[in-house]
């Protein structure tokens, strides 16, 4: 579990022309502002779905809380501590399957649990995991033998493995079906209640975020600014329409992103 502090967070980019047009032309950057301002306070073992349009930075302001990014000014703190870069406290599950092809999933389990010398233990634990997201049986199997949504309870138990303080998801459910995608949101959902770990959890679905979430936070503008922050009570499992406050919430949410005419 992690307590994380954002204070006046802003990134800017740089960008710079590749060609001269003439010889007494220098070369000159430009910037662009992604990230203005953000001001954000996450308690322990929180599940923060953080929502926006497309291109408002919500991705880029996982990677700088995680460390694979960093700010331009303001400051990232997590159980007190600046965060200077990755940490194995700290893992990443991205968009699209990252799980290592040459590896069954047992391998990829374990990729996490390498510093277990015993090998019986360590196998223990491998399976502990793999038997967390179901799929038992599939151990041995690669990856280009599994649905889309294996692969993403694959990863899901890779990460868990190493038993990190925050786990960090970037719209884990692109390219999911229907379905799959539905399965998936309830496997979280448990996953965050068994091991009550803090994650921050990026995705576009509103619904997803009003389902999921102990925290929801919308940014929006440009640069992107914090719309919104709420915190949610309501008990997992959780169903929009039999709470009237999340309903209307839902409207405010799609009318303050500029869709009102969705619901």
């Amino acid at each position: 579990m992690s307590h994380i502090i954002l204070a006046g967070l802003s990134k800017k980019y740089s960008e710079r022309r590749k060609k001269i047009r003439d010889a007494g032309e220098q070369l000159q950057a430009q910037s662009f502002q992604v990230l203005k301002d953000i001001d954000l306070e996450f308690e322990n073992g929180e599940m923060v779905c953080i929502l926006g349009p497309s291109g408002c930075g919500k991705s880029t302001l996982l990677r700088i809380i995680a460390g694979f990014d960093q700010a331009t000014s303001g400051s990232v703190l997590i159980d007190g501590k600046q965060i200077q870069g990755p940490s194995e406290d700290h893992i990443f599950v991205y968009q699209h399957s990252a799980l290592l092809p040459w590896m069954t999933v047992s391998e990829n389990v374990g990729l996490g649990l390498r510093s277990i010398r015993e090998e019986k233990q360590r196998e223990e634990k491998i399976q502990e995991y793999i038997d967390m997201v179901e799929l038992n049986g599939f151990e041995s199997r690669y990856p280009y033998e599994l649905s889309g949504g294996m692969q993403r309870r694959a990863e899901l138990a890779r990460a868990l493995a190493v038993d990190p303080k925050t786990l960090f998801m970037d719209e884990p459910f692109t390219g999911l079906d229907f379905l799959t995608h539905m399965r998936m949101r309830e496997e979280v959902v448990m996953m965050h209640l068994y091991t009550e770990k803090s994650v921050l959890f990026v995705t576009h679905d509103i619904d997803d975020a009003l389902v999921m979430g102990d925290r929801i936070v919308i940014l929006g503008g440009r640069p992107a600014t914090v719309l919104l922050s709420r915190k949610l009570t309501y008990p997992h499992p959780r169903k929009i329409t039999s709470e009237p406050e999340l309903v209307e919430l839902r409207r405010e949410i799609f009318f303050m992103l500029g869709v009102p005419d969705a619901v």
